[in-house]
């Protein structure tokens, strides 16, 4: 049985915030201080979908997490980064697991979140055409929140990025976002290591980004 003796009231307060549509618990000093107590347990995050709402860490456990799909194959060996799954289509896989009324929100982040179409660099060097790829930068989203509420669905998004020049291999960096400009990057030697620290945050979703110091990361 715990020693807290908060549990049980912060437990109910838990419950009651979970069986509200809209997140929702009273505004006396009691509620307010169960819920200054749970949000600094990590227990209970702003609710990105409804204004004043919270939302339970137990809650946001439920959720699937979105990357690459093929990321094993990537890590095996089997195929290179330029053929890891698409951003656009991980983040349509997102916006088809979100209820009917938020997926129209969540579409106008969807440049914010999984950027702009690849355009290839084409330069001429003697009689052949040389076509210069764009630097990986793979998308995923996990449930979360930062110093602001995540993008519909309590989700936050990053990408696992290379840097540096194409001329040769260079470093990585894995970077996490909320919905405004929170942000917190990892900066990693190569490849390998980027998408290791990756399968980390997986592991470690659904989190506040102030945790992530935790996990070698440094905020913006």
């Amino acid at each position: 049985m715990s020693q807290d003796p908060n549990a049980h009231f912060d437990s109910t307060v838990l419950d009651m915030i979970e069986h509200s549509p809209v997140g929702a618990v009273p505004s006396t000093p009691s509620y307010q201080d169960a819920l200054k107590r749970l949000y600094a347990a990590h227990k209970v995050y702003a609710d990105a979908d409804h204004r004043d709402g919270h939302v339970t860490a137990r809650a946001l456990a439920r959720l699937p997490s979105f990357h690459a799909e093929n990321l094993g194959a990537l890590l095996s060996g089997a195929i290179d980064a330029p053929a890891l799954e698409g951003n656009f289509s991980i983040f349509d896989r997102y916006v088809g697991s979100l209820p009917p009324p938020l997926r129209a929100r969540a579409e106008g982040f969807r440049v914010k979140v999984a950027g702009r179409p690849v355009h290839h660099r084409k330069h001429v060097v003697g009689e052949k055409v040389h076509v210069a790829h764009d630097l990986t930068h793979s998308l995923f989203l996990v449930p979360g929140a930062g110093p602001h509420p995540g993008i519909p669905g309590n989700y936050l998004f990053g990408s696992v990025l290379q840097l540096g020049t194409e001329a040769a291999p260079g470093p990585w960096a894995v970077q996490v976002h909320d919905s405004d400009d929170g942000a917190a990057v990892f900066d990693a030697a190569d490849m390998r290591e980027a998408f290791a620290k990756l399968q980390e945050v997986l592991d470690s979703a659904p989190f506040n980004m102030n945790e992530l110091g935790e996990l070698g990361f440094r905020t913006l």
